[in-house]
């Protein structure tokens, strides 16, 4: 039999391959994709904990400046601006379970967002808050804990997170902890600049007394440079306080301790500067010492 110039079998032929090739897209692609899904949805919710190499200070000042900036970030009301603005910084929010936990904790909270993205089956109007959490783990590390939800005003249901409110809020803050510590390191560059060129100073002008007075001496006599030596050295001895102070590499707090010398250790100073002063000790080895852990011969 023939239909329009084509075999009844030919057509069959071709209605069989379409319905495999449905039936392969089905069974392939279909729990595929229902996983994907499945494992979006599982990350609703998560929020977002970190480990911030900074002290607990640091992460303080930027987590403050956050909570204040008035912006909410990694999400937008439906059809506007690419984040959330007037928000405000508060000391609760009922979104959230009471913390029992330890660290210092802040919240920013907008009211009457429409629709929020990255929340999920948002689609009404509600109250947005991010709850941020700090925790110090040592002197140079810090834990800060991020969480977002939007509950909605009408049904009062709760909207987990996708993360995306988490993860640009803590961009944020890292942003701002890398700032304070460059600025932290360039005062810190600069105040030993100015050590370094206080004590070049300073050694250039000792001498120059030094070498006025051996100019002096010798144009006097024996006894009046002797005289005028123990005077000199007399000025320039101190004697350490108690309970004893560490002998410094250098003239800063953190620089490397050369030895510990107990009270009552005489020292004489070589070098000068507004906090520090370079000294000889009793059996010959130079270092510094803080002018606080000083005092004049009596």
């Amino acid at each position: 039999m023939i239909v329009k110039g084509k075999s009844v079998v030919a057509i069959a032929r071709k209605v069989f391959g379409l319905l495999l090739a449905v039936v392969f897209v089905a069974y392939f692609l279909g729990p595929s994709a229902h996983a994907r899904e499945h494992k979006k949805r599982e990350n609703f919710g998560m929020g977002f904990s970190t480990e911030v190499t900074a002290p607990e200070s640091e992460v303080l000042e930027a987590v403050q400046s956050v909570v204040n900036d008035g912006i909410i970030q990694g999400s937008r009301e439906y059809n506007k601006d690419k984040f959330i603005d007037k928000a405000d910084a508060a000391d609760s929010s009922p979104l959230f379970p009471a913390w029992g936990g330890p660290g210092k904790i802040f919240y920013k909270v907008r009211e009457r967002v429409l629709a929020p993205i990255n929340f999920r089956e948002s689609n009404d109007e509600g109250t947005l808050a991010v709850r941020y959490v700090v925790q110090p783990k040592d002197e140079t590390r810090t834990i800060l804990q991020i969480n977002a939800v939007f509950q909605e005003n009408f049904r009062r249901v709760v909207h987990p997170s996708d993360g995306s409110v988490e993860t640009a809020e803590y961009q944020d803050i890292q942003d701002r902890v890398d700032a304070i510590q460059l600025e932290k390191k360039k005062t810190q560059d600069a105040e030993k600049h100015r050590e370094e060129e206080l004590a070049r100073q300073s050694l250039e002008q000792r001498q120059q007394l030094e070498d006025t007075a051996a100019l002096a001496a010798a144009e006097g006599s024996s006894e009046n440079l002797e005289q005028h030596v123990a005077a000199l050295r007399h000025q320039l001895q101190r004697v350490v306080k108690t309970p004893g102070a560490d002998l410094k590499s250098a003239p800063f707090h953190s620089a490397t301790s050369l030895k510990s010398l107990p009270a009552g250790a005489d020292v004489v100073i070589l070098i000068v500067t507004p906090y520090w002063f370079g000294v000889e000790t009793e059996d010959g080895q130079h270092g510094w010492i803080h002018r606080s852990q000083l005092d004049v011969l009596p």
